[in-house]
């Protein structure tokens, strides 16, 4: 889907929200296709159910051009909560699979949520077209909470010493810039040769945030093998930092493919980690070397400080020493005199 394909198929009173989040809110065309994407199956679903689409219609054919405030106005915490259900129960996963399982997760209907709350806010509190919000006390999904996974120190090593031909410099730089600066895949298939900046990197980050890393010796060394490397190479995108194999600038796919290969050269389990996993990795090893949440957090371009805070349940050594920190830690239970034995009667 291009990204301004919603200006000219959503209807207005979507329409209208959309371009707020992209032009005042300065949300990335990534973000505001989604929240077109989940708007639309919303009001699909709602037409559905309201009986303002043909009965014989499958949800994914239903059109929304007509979609009036009128419609958007009548809508209740029910029938969101009706979605949900859908959602959990009969949403396919995969819908172009003929093999896929049916249930959203928590996590995909929460972002939904998100979307239809941040809507009706819009309409609310920005456009002033309704009166009360009617999604005030819309709740989210739980979700379940877990703990990041990541490669330990050794295994990191491990990664980074394995890395060969083909693509050695440049998967080596990719790889290096994942475990010591902690970037988003997206972070770093976006970087320009112009980002890098000496011992600085810039990279844009979620909602177009620009935020400076600087970058340790391990960082600039494979940079400039790399960037030796590319400048013998001919660019279709002479702009981008990392090429691939057909001189393009990388994609998404082709790095998360690169990590599962060198994960698997390493000896690692590639089932347990990803591109992703090796940015949980920089945020755990730069957290048990003194680095404060803080300060992480402005590293890994957080916008909340709880996002960050779920680090510091993986410094095992910390947990270690408030464990042995604790008085009743070292008060045991008196033990019970063993029974005489039938022998000593």
């Amino acid at each position: 889907m291009r990204h301004n394909d919603y200006k000219l198929s959503a209807p207005p009173v979507l329409r209208d929200f959309l371009v707020y989040h992209e032009t005042i809110q300065g949300h990335s065309k990534k973000t505001v296709d989604e929240y077109y994407l989940d708007l639309r199956n919303f009001f699909r679903y709602i037409k559905m159910v309201k009986g303002k689409a043909p009965r014989t219609a499958e949800l994914d054919e239903i059109p929304i051009d007509d979609l009036d405030l009128e419609l958007v106005s009548s809508v209740t915490l029910s029938d969101v909560y009706s979605y949900m259900n859908y959602l959990s129960r009969d949403r396919a996963k995969h819908a172009n699979s003929p093999s896929t399982r049916y249930g959203l997760e928590a996590t995909a209907r929460a972002r939904k949520i998100a979307a239809i709350r941040s809507f009706y806010k819009y309409l609310t509190s920005k456009a002033k077209l309704l009166g009360e919000n009617p999604m005030q006390n819309l709740d989210s999904p739980r979700l379940k909470k877990s703990l990041p996974r990541y490669l330990s120190l050794d295994e990191s090593i491990q990664l980074l010493e394995s890395v060969d031909e083909p693509n050695q410099a440049r998967d080596y730089c990719i790889l290096t810039l994942f475990l010591n600066c902690g970037l988003r895949i997206s972070e770093l298939v976006s970087l320009n040769l112009q980002d890098v900046r000496e011992e600085q990197l810039r990279v844009l980050g979620k909602g177009n945030k620009e935020r400076m890393i600087f970058l340790n010796e391990a960082c600039r060394d494979a940079l400039d093998d790399w960037l030796e490397e590319r400048s013998h190479q001919a660019a279709a995108d002479p702009n981008a930092l990392f090429l691939s194999r057909s001189h393009t600038r990388v994609t998404t796919a082709g790095i998360h493919y690169m990590v599962k290969q060198r994960l698997k050269k390493a000896g690692l389990d590639a089932s347990l980690y990803s591109s992703h996993k090796l940015r949980h990795t920089a945020a755990t090893l730069m957290l048990q070397n003194g680095v404060d949440v803080r300060t992480l957090q402005e590293v890994l371009g957080h916008e909340n400080l709880n996002t960050t805070q779920i680090y510091t349940h993986v410094d095992n050594e910390n947990l270690r020493s408030a464990a042995r920190a604790n008085p009743l830690g070292r008060v045991k239970a008196r033990k019970k005199p063993k029974p005489a034995s039938a022998d000593e009667n």
